[in-house]
């Protein structure tokens, strides 16, 4: 397959950058129906949480504790930062796992992979235009989320500063700026979940065993950090500082974690994303 590929490369008119075009794929993968399905999901929270809120009360401090959660009805900033935090440890997963480990696997369960090859549409070329849309629709769904719930929580709670737990708040500007650091923060630590995902993807034919596999892994992580024996060690694990972002949303933010988190999380992805690429160059392809 790869060999027919390079004698196409030779062909008049053939240039290896002009197939598959993002725009091409990222319409093929917006038109799928777990995209729609998992926009709808993500659009649906919010008004399900003001729900919830509605019915049970608003959210009390509990054994004279106030965290985050007790604020979520304070303001569309409060509301939208509870989203994320309700949502960034499994929720957020599923988009990542389902966007970046059904891509590659999807076209093999078809039938449709070596076709693309054939086209000829090059190794790289192709796994670079699946990861980065991919990438870009996980992207999108941990923006939507909070767009959603900023929009939703502003008409039930009105326009405001975002209360901090601990004392004081956040202008709605800096609220703003802030809610996007931990976005864009949420997105690199999901880079592992991308990454394993990804890798998983080039190896098997079955989408359902890359996502749940990735989300299993995933999963597996997040269950390790919370055995207090393995100390330190739990420094190396991405789950660990998945929750680093709570320190943006202070009055004095801290940086450290955030920077620790965003260094084992690429680390990690960059290996798997590396693994994959080396792995698919040398598959033999014939689904």
């Amino acid at each position: 397959m790869s060999a027919l590929a390079e004698r196409a490369e030779t062909a008049d008119g053939y240039r290896a950058r002009r197939t598959l075009p993002l725009r091409v794929e990222l319409v093929r993968q917006l038109k799928r129906r777990r995209t729609l399905v998992m926009g709808a999901i993500l659009t649906l929270l919010p008004f399900v949480l003001v729900v919830a809120f509605a019915i049970g009360g608003d959210p009390g401090s509990r054994n004279g504790r106030v965290t985050l959660m007790d604020t979520a009805t304070a303001s569309g900033a409060n509301f939208a930062a509870v989203n994320l935090f309700v949502s960034a440890g499994f929720l957020l997963v599923i988009p990542v796992a389902l966007f970046c480990g059904d891509t590659v696997a999807s076209e093999a369960s078809w039938s449709s992979l070596r076709y693309l090859l054939a086209a000829p549409v090059p190794r790289t070329r192709l796994l670079w235009s699946k990861l980065a849309v991919g990438l870009g629709m996980s992207l999108a769904a941990m923006v939507l989320l909070p767009v959603v719930a900023l929009a939703v929580g502003t008409a039930a709670y009105g326009w405001g500063p975002l209360n901090i737990p601990t004392g004081g708040s956040l202008s709605p500007g800096t609220a703003a700026a802030r809610l996007a650091v931990v976005v864009a923060y949420i997105f690199v630590s999901q880079l592992v979940t991308a990454g394993l995902a990804f890798w998983l993807s080039t190896k098997t034919d079955a989408p359902l065993g890359a996502v749940g596999g990735a989300v299993g892994l995933t999963i597996v992580g997040n269950v390790l950090d919370a055995v207090t024996a393995l100390g330190h060690w739990r420094d190396f694990l991405p789950a660990h500082w998945q929750f680093a972002w709570a320190d943006a949303v202070q009055t004095q933010p801290e940086w450290a974690g955030m920077v620790q988190g965003t260094a084992i999380s690429v680390t990690y992805a960059l290996v798997l994303f590396a693994l994959a690429f080396r792995g698919f160059a040398r598959k033999d392809v014939v689904s």
